[in-house]
């Protein structure tokens, strides 16, 4: 058979089983997320007592966002207080972190993306560990510019009413930025690894 066509079939393999892959665990994480939000949620459909006071990894995302958050706005002169979900600016603004606030639906593809595309183990916990920081440290910082931003200017507040979706965008294009060359270092290995091996 001719090798390029061979090649050629193979790589269109390896490319519709990674999609395939793709939006399976995309599927199964975002969708777990949401349903481990309805059982740590008292008065959810499916709420769990038990669950809920030992396993909530959601709750401690909030506060793992919202404590450093409020530290960061009191540098710049506000007093500030936070709850388990929120964050009062004296002065400011008040802020409420839900669910949609915690960025799990873009670690969701990055996770789904790293377990899907074909390349080296260390590369992928790498990249994971990476992306899912750079998320973090990015959400922290929205939380703080809103604090500080809204508390100066008090008149604009009704103009950061799509902050979410502008985050969204933005940590998206960061996340193809860095995905983008990613994957131009991790694939040419993997693929002539994957051409050696059919012509062997």
């Amino acid at each position: 058979m001719n090798q390029p066509l061979e090649n050629k079939k193979a790589a269109n393999k390896t490319a519709i089983f990674f999609v395939v892959k793709l939006l399976f665990f995309y599927f199964l994480f975002s969708q777990g997320n949401l349903f481990m939000n309805s059982v740590m949620n008292e008065g959810s459909r499916f709420y769990n007592a038990y669950i809920s006071s030992y396993l909530d990894y959601i709750q401690g995302l909030k506060t793992a966002l919202i404590v450093p958050a409020v530290w960061m706005i009191k540098l710049f002169g506000f007093y500030a207080i936070h709850n388990e979900m929120d964050v009062m600016v004296v002065a400011g603004p008040h802020l409420r972190i839900n669910y949609s606030c915690l960025g799990l639906g873009v670690m969701s593809f990055l996770a789904a993306f790293v377990i899907a595309f074909p390349a080296k183990l260390k590369s992928k916990i790498k990249l994971l560990v990476f992306g899912l920081f750079m998320i973090y440290i990015l959400n922290v910082l929205r939380i703080v510019a809103l604090g500080v931003l809204l508390g100066f200017f008090q008149s604009q507040r009704d103009n950061f009413t799509y902050h979410h979706e502008v985050f969204n965008i933005l940590v998206y294009i960061i996340v193809f930025i860095v995905l983008y060359y990613w994957i131009k270092k991790n694939s040419t290995p993997i693929i002539n690894k994957e051409t050696e091996s059919k012509i062997d």
